[in-house]
């Protein structure tokens, strides 16, 4: 006699991989988020931005002109106060830019090197890895070694810098494209080959530029964050923000990506169109911030693995998740930059390398970290 099977209660999966085709658009946004709790989703994002505003006022306290708690606060909140106009001019002028340049570049690399990484399926993918900032770079040194800081009223070494960096990321996919595929193998292998290039370029405009921008190169190869313009600022986040949700929009097929490109391509994912669709948009703005901030690495790399250790692989969180990650590490790095050996200033690059190359041989030499989805 066979008895009836007793229906047993199956729990579902804890990878934010949904076991559904995502070909039907008109169902594409609720299979990309119906696995996700979005009160989960609203509280995580909350806190970061919340932390995110509290280092920013953090920030905001300290720099190479010491300020009393009172000048600080009459001056952040507008009150009247002694010497309230100098505090004001250092806090909104000075300071408040370069914070907000700091946000948007370090949000800009953290979800484009958080992209990238399941793009390639590579834990210690980078927006450098891809030779996209050393294109930028070479741009920008050649545009010093030449003379064009001056050129379309001011602009000319991050126009430079952006045109190097376009020319690199269309090098890169030229040599690894094949027959409409994107090998992973082959994409890391161009990046280090353009990356060899490039480097050897600049050593040659290095050793040919006059010794009045020199330091301006060098200074530009470290990082920086100097006193950036009100249409900077302005483009900058435009690209910042308009990247990273057009990037959320691609959390999902990034999910599946991660696993796999076959298991990919087996629940409907166009992986060909995304993986030129995301390519090309992380490399569109480490170009711009490249062009804009010099190179700054590590953060691309440091801050997506914090943030999936914290909070798990699901590119729906990762990728806002690193954003403010990323803008809070460059705030803070910034702002240690400018004030532990003030008067005088480190280059922010220098911080960064300082972080993220002790995490970085961590990670190698214990090899306890694994790339989850």
């Amino acid at each position: 006699m066979i008895l009836p099977q007793a229906s047993v209660p199956v729990r579902e999966p804890e990878s934010p991989v949904a076991a559904v085709p995502v070909t039907d658009k008109a169902h594409e946004g609720v299979h990309a988020w119906g696995g996700l709790r979005v009160r989960r989703w609203r509280v995580v994002i909350g806190l970061l931005a919340l932390a995110t505003c509290g280092v920013a006022v953090i920030c905001l306290r300290f720099g190479a002109q010491p300020l009393t708690l009172s000048e600080f606060w009459s001056a952040l909140f507008w009150m009247p106060a002694a010497k309230e106009d100098v505090a004001r001019v250092i806090i909104w002028e000075i300071r408040f830019p370069r914070i907000l340049m700091g946000l948007f570049v370090g949000a800009s690399l953290a979800v484009t090197g958080a992209a990238l990484q399941a793009l390639v399926r590579n834990p210690l993918a980078d927006p450098y890895v891809l030779g996209v900032s050393s294109g930028a770079a070479l741009g920008a040194t050649t545009g010093l070694a030449f003379g064009l800081g001056s050129l379309a009223g001011g602009i000319g070494v991050p126009l430079c810098a952006f045109v190097g960096g376009a020319c690199a990321m269309t090098l890169v996919y030229g040599i690894a494209a094949s027959q409409g595929r994107l090998p992973v193998q082959t994409l890391l292998l161009a990046g280090v080959i353009v990356n060899a290039l490039c480097s050897a370029l600049m050593m040659f405009a290095n050793s040919i530029v006059n010794p009045a921008s020199l330091y301006r190169v060098v200074l530009w190869l470290m990082g920086t964050l100097g006193a950036p313009s009100v249409p900077v600022l302005i483009g900058l986040g435009a690209c910042a923000v308009g990247a990273t949700l057009f990037l959320l929009r691609q959390s999902q097929p990034l999910n599946l990506i991660a696993v796999g490109e076959e298991a990919a391509a087996s629940l409907g994912v166009e992986t060909r169109r995304v993986q030129r669709t995301v390519f090309f948009v992380s490399a569109f703005l480490t170009g711009a911030v490249v062009s804009v901030s010099g190179m700054i690495g590590f953060v691309g790399m440091v801050v997506p693995h914090v943030v999936r250790i914290l909070f798990g692989a699901d590119h729906r969180v990762l990728l806002p998740a690193s954003a403010l990650g990323g803008g809070m590490l460059l705030m803070a790095a910034d702002t240690i930059a400018r004030t532990v050996v003030s008067p005088e200033e480190i280059p922010v690059g220098v911080i960064t390398a300082l972080v993220g190359g002790p995490f970085f041989i961590y990670l190698l030499m214990t090899r306890k970290y694994r790339f989850i989805v």
